[in-house]
């Protein structure tokens, strides 16, 4: 006998259908070549060979001369099928031991595993030679019921909605808050530049400055050391902090406690540093009844949140658009064939319902006409029209007659077709895609990776140079105090010099961390 070897060669340059049937026309006339079935959208073929006419490298150059790229791939196993299964009625290990040693000795089993205790059994096996039905057989025949491990067909997997919902609230939560706080800090500015002005033009004296400073609706003290701006910033800044930030303190914490820094952990210290650090100068300014009103970072946390929530929002519409388009895919796939038996003269003998993991390669199915086809095949028997408008796009219905290929997913319209079944399981044109699209969307852009990397040292360098500045002020502070007086305007005199450094210092410190964060949008 002569022996038949198989190989699978990588095919590039094939755009459709015609290419396919190219490729497998001029192939089959070859000297040694046994037979060759070629997948468009894994750009594979499979061929059997002869090995005393043919090597593989020899096919690869025959494919190459029709002008498609190829080359002969190393790893020969990405042909065997794997076949998961629910065996129920074992009780002990030698059941287990039973059932996979029978196995074993089956042709075209390759591997096999049963596990007593979750009754599945994993099933390595080489589709040329048997199929899931024969292997469930064999399993059946020793006296066990066996079934398919259902598969997850609604892709609940790739739902962001629940993401898309509390980004939004989140987004929503910190732009209600967001709206006052910014005008507050407005119309802070647009007084403070008029009172420079006058300040400038009437050559007022600091004392009065200050008396028209405090006179400012805003700047009025509710309580010594508490004034109205500061007041209503507080009371804004709170529910915020607490809803708005809440995944991103959940997230802050999931990483930390990975020891990982990521954006979130950016954003939190920042916003949390920046609340804390303006109560409690606040609690300290009352303590102190000062005359006047400590500079707060209250505007940071709901800006920042706001910013920050709202591409986040907007990243979880985007990706589940593609989710969506890939569940609709999903579930454009038949769950069931009908098998035929034929006898002589393609008698019909018999004809069974089985689950469409069940079709084996070389198998025969029946197609009504308005149902879908199972897997991918060739026409054998029949006349229909076909509308392949799923992969193809085009929206007139296509002749089928024996000898023609037709598509998993597409619809049968008007007559009844016998298909010889070519490409099964997770090597249909449709699983294939989907394959694909999952794979596009679970890998990183080469960018993002290098993104990623970044923000990995980003976060724990920004933290460096914040508590840096933090020291580095009181330092300087301490040797000359000049230079904090000259850049922090508007402090009470009546506090102590150490104070004002630290205050200072402290203020510094946060801008650098609060000014970091609008980094991550960017890297976002």
């Amino acid at each position: 006998t002569k022996t038949i070897l198989k190989c699978y060669v990588q095919v590039t340059g094939m755009t459709c259908a015609s290419c396919v049937a190219n490729i497998e026309r001029n192939l089959r006339r070859e000297d040694g070549i046994h037979s060759i079935l070629v997948a468009l959208m894994a750009g594979k073929a499979e061929v059997r060979y002869n090995p005393a006419v043919i090597n593989p490298s020899a096919i690869a150059e025959l494919i190459q001369e029709l002008g498609f790229g190829a080359t002969v791939m190393e790893n020969c196993g990405e042909g065997d099928g794997i076949l998961e299964l629910v065996v129920r009625g074992m009780t002990c290990a030698s059941c287990v031991h039973k059932i996979e040693s029978t196995l074993m000795k089956t042709n075209g089993v390759l591997y096999c595993s049963v596990a007593l205790a979750t009754n599945k059994a994993h099933i390595k096996y080489d589709p040329e030679i048997i199929g899931p039905r024969d292997v469930i057989q064999v399993i059946q025949d020793l006296g066990f019921a066996t079934s398919l491990v259902k598969k997850d067909r609604s892709a609940s997997h790739l739902d962001h909605k629940q993401e898309i919902r509390q980004w939004k609230r989140s987004f929503v939560v910190s732009l209600i808050f967001c709206i006052p706080v910014m005008g507050l800090m407005i119309y802070m500015m647009v007084m403070d530049s008029q009172l420079a002005d006058a300040h400038a033009h009437h050559n007022m004296s600091s004392e009065e400055m200050e008396a028209l400073h405090s006179s400012m609706v805003l700047e009025y003290q509710l309580l010594p050391g508490l004034s109205v701006m500061n007041f209503l910033s507080f009371l804004l800044c709170v529910p915020v902090q607490m809803f708005g930030g809440w995944h991103f303190y959940i997230q802050a914490y999931k990483a930390l406690k990975h020891k990982t820094a990521n954006m979130d952990v950016l954003i939190v210290l920042a916003t949390t540093i920046a609340f804390a650090y303006s109560f409690v100068i606040l609690l300290v300014a009352m303590a102190e009844k000062a005359k006047v009103n400590p500079v707060t970072f209250f505007d940071t946390p709901p800006m920042l949140f706001v910013f920050i929530s709202l591409g986040r929002w907007l990243e979880h519409v985007a990706k589940g658009k593609t989710s969506e388009a890939l569940a609709r895919l999903i579930s454009l796939q038949a769950t069931e064939a009908t098998i035929v038996t034929l006898g002589p003269d393609n008698v019909l003998l018999s004809e069974e319902q089985v689950d469409v993991e069940l079709v084996q390669r070389g198998d025969i199915v029946r197609v009504i006409p308005g149902g879908k086809f199972p897997v991918d095949g060739r026409v054998i028997e029949g006349h229909s029209m076909v509308d392949e408008s799923l992969i193809t796009g085009e929206a007139m219905p296509v002749t089928k007659k024996p000898g023609h290929t037709v598509i998993a997913g597409s619809i049968n319209q008007n007559g009844s077709l016998l298909i010889s079944a070519t490409h099964v399981g997770a090597d249909t044109t449709l699983s294939q895609i989907v394959k694909l699209v999952e794979e596009a969307q679970t890998s990183k852009a080469p960018i993002q990776q290098f993104a990623d990397k970044l923000s990995g040292y980003f976060v724990p360098s920004i933290v460096a140079v914040s508590v840096v500045t933090l020291f580095a002020w009181i330092i300087i502070g301490f040797v000359d105090f000049e230079i904090v007086e000259k850049y922090f305007l508007g402090y009470n005199k009546s506090i102590s010099a150490a104070e004002v450094i630290i205050r200072f210092a402290f203020q510094a410190s946060i801008t650098v961390l609060c000014i970091a964060c609008p980094c991550s949008l960017g890297l976002a």
